[in-house]
């Protein structure tokens, strides 16, 4: 009988000479990159509850709109009676006349779509390039050059300046403000306000046309001490 060969063994691998893959620095970027992502997510959603909490706040003030008509007009005997009344209606009816403001600039920009998406583009690249970038995120890079905060920063005002002076997003604008601002005139110095009082503290209330701008370091009252 042939004698029966043992099996070949096979080489045993030399575990000392096999360089590690280099995973090190893949993890370290790509944790890098996770965290600038949750940087930014983060901070563009306390900016939009922010926003959404000023809003809720500013519209708690709103008065009735049909106090806005419930009253009888007539026309001021003088300038200074027109300024007058123009004061206190503003004071009473200043959301209710931002509200106006706002929708008037909705409606010019929606009736211009090219001017509106001009302004849309402008405000996502501010709000994405700049406002919401964290000082941990990983720096923009484009056709191999890295920008510097400054250089994002020059680039948006020049970027600003040719939209708004540079097409019809300046005159669009415009025309909106001044329509707003004529029909608060108008109504301000028309309407009789009497018998209106406003039941707000002075130093709380807004500033402008924004009735949510309070400085937010008006001191409280100091509490008395109890005995």
């Amino acid at each position: 009988m042939a004698e029966k060969s043992s099996p070949a063994i096979p080489p045993i691998l030399n575990l000392e000479h096999v360089a590690p893959a280099p995973v090190t620095a893949q993890v370290s970027d790509g944790q890098q990159m996770m965290s600038s992502s949750s940087s930014s997510t983060s901070t563009a959603r306390a900016f939009f509850g922010n926003i959404s909490q000023i809003i809720r706040s500013s519209l708690s003030d709103r008065r009735p709109w049909k106090e806005l008509l419930d009253r009888s007009f007539s026309k001021p005997e003088s300038l200074s009676e027109a300024a007058g009344r123009l004061s206190k209606n503003y004071n009473y009816f200043r959301v209710n006349y931002l509200i106006v403001a706002v929708v008037i600039l909705a409606f010019s920009l929606v009736t211009n779509p090219m001017t509106l998406t001009l302004v849309v583009g402008l405000l996502a690249a501010w709000l994405f390039l700049y406002f919401f970038r964290h000082p941990s995120d990983s720096p923009i890079t484009f056709c191999g050059h890295q920008f510097s905060d400054f250089e994002i920063l020059l680039l948006l005002i020049i970027s600003s300046f040719i939209v708004v002076f540079l097409t019809n997003v300046e005159s669009v604008l415009l025309s909106a403000l001044m329509l707003g601002t004529a029909i608060v005139c108008c109504h301000g110095a028309l309407r009789t306000p009497e018998d209106m009082f406003l039941d707000e503290n002075p130093q709380h209330r807004g500033i402008g046309f924004f009735p949510f701008l309070v400085a937010a370091s008006v001191p409280e009252p100091p509490v008395a001490a109890k005995a």
